[in-house]
């Protein structure tokens, strides 16, 4: 049985987020907690939660045991971007974008 949990609007840009999310794809769940919890990128934590929320619903939701879960499936979309003008060299102005993503997570049960 498939258990997904999403996170949105992370402030965080999704190429980094990709990075972090190689990590750990195929995985086992708790294997992969103490992976991201120890990574040194920002994008770790925002992915730990994510990860904890799914086996979270799989275990209160679905009474699924929590150490047959992996991770079949982790991606990370491109989400709003804020768009900012900001003076540059000699007076004019050029576009200072930020970034956002969402977070998706896919558990499923090893047999």
């Amino acid at each position: 049985m498939e258990v997904k949990a999403h996170a949105t609007t992370l402030p965080v840009a999704p190429q980094k987020l990709r990075l972090v999310c190689d990590q750990v794809r195929g995985k086992d769940a708790e294997q992969a907690l103490v992976i991201l919890k120890y990574m040194p990128q920002k994008g770790a934590e925002f992915i730990y939660k994510v990860v904890a929320s799914a086996l979270a619903n799989a275990e209160n939701n679905f009474q699924l045991n929590r150490t047959d879960m992996y991770i079949k499936s982790i991606f990370a979309d491109e989400a709003i971007k804020l768009k900012r003008m900001k003076a540059g060299p000699r007076g004019r102005y050029q576009p200072r974008i930020r970034r956002y993503s969402h977070v998706t997570v896919v558990l499923d049960e090893r047999q």
